[in-house]
């Protein structure tokens, strides 16, 4: 499903190998961009071999693959006409194939690469890394899968089963803890006094997921402060809710230990409001990622009662494909 429009056949669409090392947030925003983009897409995941796996990409010298034996058995010609990366472990293979075609391979890489920008083609970097250069495609936050079509379909499939639920209905996504943010029992105790409060004042509706990173003890506490209201949580069985809460929604609360998640909510094009977790390391990117959202007018911060304003999701993944396609045209566009 792409955003592109009437897409041609596969057949006649560039073909691009998505490369990652299979963890959703690298695979989901690469496989967004080449999906809006049109592109004919090989998904790979790859694991690098020993000593690569440690050794940054800007030091691997030329004709290094850097992949374990089930991964180059893959990763053989005929070459595609781009490579779309995401993440550090991605950066080297992709280069190399680029240096195999005969640089006919474009390589796209989303993420800062950490290394020097003109050995790439195309970047697609988030606002908050500071990059900038005639090769690099700046966005407000990250490239993702979530579009209107998609969202449309998935509150089709879970109406009914989510028809018990009042309205507003507001679709809540709990993250975790990482090196910028804490988030323990005691933090999820007020997040769940807050969402409770809220869900209690205003008569909505809570549709609430975790993410794998939420501490056990922390997602405990935001249960046991929901019991009694009109709250429908995911427990991590079955199908996964993710897109039919948010194609729901009328309002999406967020937790902003996660660029992606926040970029998702977003794209929703309903308000979005951001729980500010407490900071325990280095949350610059992360602080200036939500300044930028809330300059727009995509986001505000969520203090336990709603707000309105004309909300502006941001058009990230339309412009870094439109950027794409203008690089593999027959007129090329290339930075190279």
């Amino acid at each position: 499903m792409s955003r592109s429009g009437n897409a041609p056949p596969p057949a006649e669409r560039p073909a691009c190998w998505v490369l990652t090392d299979g963890k959703a947030g690298n695979v989901n925003p690469a496989l967004g961009l080449a999906e809006c983009a049109g592109l004919a897409i090989t998904e790979m995941s790859i694991a690098l071999a020993r000593p690569w796996v440690w050794l940054p990409p800007a030091f691997w010298p030329p004709g290094v693959l850097g992949v374990d034996r089930a991964s180059a058995a893959r990763l053989t010609p005929p070459w595609p006409d781009v490579t779309l990366s995401c993440g550090r472990r991605a950066i080297g293979p992709a280069l190399e194939i680029k240096r195999r075609s005969g640089g006919r391979t474009r390589t796209v890489h989303i993420q800062h690469p950490r290394m020097a920008i003109d050995r790439f083609d195309l970047l697609i970097v988030p606002e908050h890394d500071q990059l900038s250069g005639p090769n690099v495609e700046v966005t407000c936050g990250s490239v993702h899968r979530v579009t209107r079509e998609k969202l449309d379909l998935a509150a089709r499939d879970w109406a009914g089963r989510l028809a018990h639920l009042p309205v507003p209905r507001i679709a809540v996504c709990i993250g975790g803890k990482n090196a910028a943010y804490r988030f323990d029992a005691a933090v999820g105790q007020a997040i769940g006094a807050d969402l409770a409060k809220l869900a209690r004042d205003t008569g909505a509706g809570l549709m609430l997921t975790f993410s794998r990173r939420t501490p056990p003890d922390a997602a405990a506490a935001i249960r046991e402060a929901l019991a009694g209201t009109a709250t429908e949580i995911w427990d991590g069985q079955g199908d996964n809710p993710y897109f039919g809460y948010l194609g729901l929604a009328d309002r999406v609360i967020v937790t902003g230990d996660s660029v992606n998640m926040v970029s998702e909510a977003a794209a929703t094009g309903r308000p979005v409001q951001v729980i500010r977790l407490p900071v325990a390391g280095r949350a610059d990117k992360f602080e200036r990622f939500h300044a930028a959202m809330e300059r727009r007018g995509a986001t505000r911060p969520f203090g336990g009662t709603l707000e309105d304003w004309d909300c502006q999701p941001p058009d990230d993944t339309q412009r870094a494909a439109d950027r794409l396609r203008a690089l593999l045209s027959d007129n090329g566009n290339s930075a190279r």
